[in-house]
This record gives C-alpha cells, sequence and structure tokens, in this order.
C-alpha cells in the first residue's frame, strides 16, 4: 500500500473521532479552558501524532497529514454551509441560559455550567447581577454572549462582531 494514501486513512479516521469526541463532550470546552483543559488538548494531539502518520515521521508526511486534516475541515464546512440540515447534525444550537433575569437551571445543569461561571460571564459584559440581565447564551462555539437591559449594549468579543458584519453584509 502506498504509505501517503495510510496517512490519509489515518489522518481522517483521527479527524472524525477528534470531531465525534468534542460534540460528545459538549461546545462549553472549545470556548472555557482551564488548565487541565489545555494539557489534555496537547497530551492527544501528542497521542493521536503516531496513529495519523505511523511510522512515517518524515517532513512529506508531516505535510501530508496536515494537508488531509485542512482539506477535511473545509470541506466540512462548505457542506454545512450548502446544507443546513448537515450544519444542524453537526452543531449544536445556542443555548438560552438566562432570559429576562431568570435563571434557567435546567440548562445550566444540561450543559454542566456552573452559578460561578455564569455569574464571571456577566461580570465580564460589566453587569453586576442576574436581574440585569435580559438574555444570556450558550453560543454553538462555546462563549456566553450577554444582552442587558440597558440600551447601552456592547458586545465583548470582536470575533462575534465581525461575524455579525459579514452576515448583514
Amino acid at each position: 500500500m502506498n504509505p501517503y494514501f495510510d496517512i490519509i486513512i489515518r489522518s481522517a479516521a483521527v479527524y472524525f473521532f477528534m470531531l465525534i469526541a468534542l460534540r460528545l463532550f459538549g461546545k462549553k470546552e472549545l470556548s472555557q479552558l482551564n488548565t487541565a483543559d489545555v494539557i489534555l488538548i496537547l497530551l492527544i494531539s501528542n497521542s493521536v501524532q503516531n496513529a495519523m502518520v505511523g511510522s512515517n515521521t518524515s517532513l512529506w508526511g508531516g505535510l501530508a497529514a496536515a494537508t488531509v486534516l485542512f482539506f477535511i475541515n473545509f470541506t466540512l464546512k462548505k457542506l454545512m454551509y450548502k446544507f443546513p440540515k448537515f450544519r444542524d447534525f453537526m452543531q449544536e444550537k445556542p443555548e438560552i441560559l438566562i432570559h429576562d433575569g431568570k435563571i434557567d437551571f435546567k440548562a445550566l445543569s444540561k450543559l454542566n455550567i456552573t452559578h460561578d461561571e455564569l455569574k464571571e460571564a456577566i461580570r465580564e459584559h460589566g453587569l453586576e447581577h442576574f436581574s440585569d440581565v435580559k438574555l444570556a447564551m450558550l453560543e454553538i462555539d462555546g462563549n456566553i454572549s450577554i444582552i442587558s437591559g440597558t440600551k447601552n449594549l456592547r458586545q465583548s468579543h470582536y470575533k462575534r462582531l465581525k461575524r455579525t458584519k459579514k452576515s448583514i453584509g
């Protein structure tokens, strides 16, 4: 068998394994990384390296594996853009955490978000009390977005502002 074909198959298998694992463990894990999470990511990347390239530790083997990962990621993003049902299958939906100052404890429990984490998110948005929150959502990227009841709305994440501009224009 062609050694590069073997790398393609192995890299694709690892990519889809990681995609499924992240889907199962939830979107909160993507955004709110603590020290243990960073260590886990580093160890996972090290542990799956050999699974992708096998005994081929050459530059070309590594580049072949990286190319496969970029290609799969690019293809999946195109498919999710073109086919909304596929996107719905691949991505979780945003979740309401607070509505008009009322905390949805079932959602927090389901998403494993603690009271302290939610309190920290509202403080990051310049608010002091849950009652000041008109809407708090756990977004599909794992960030918590907050809209206050005041007229001085602001977004604290440039990433979201950029996405909003794209969807308008």
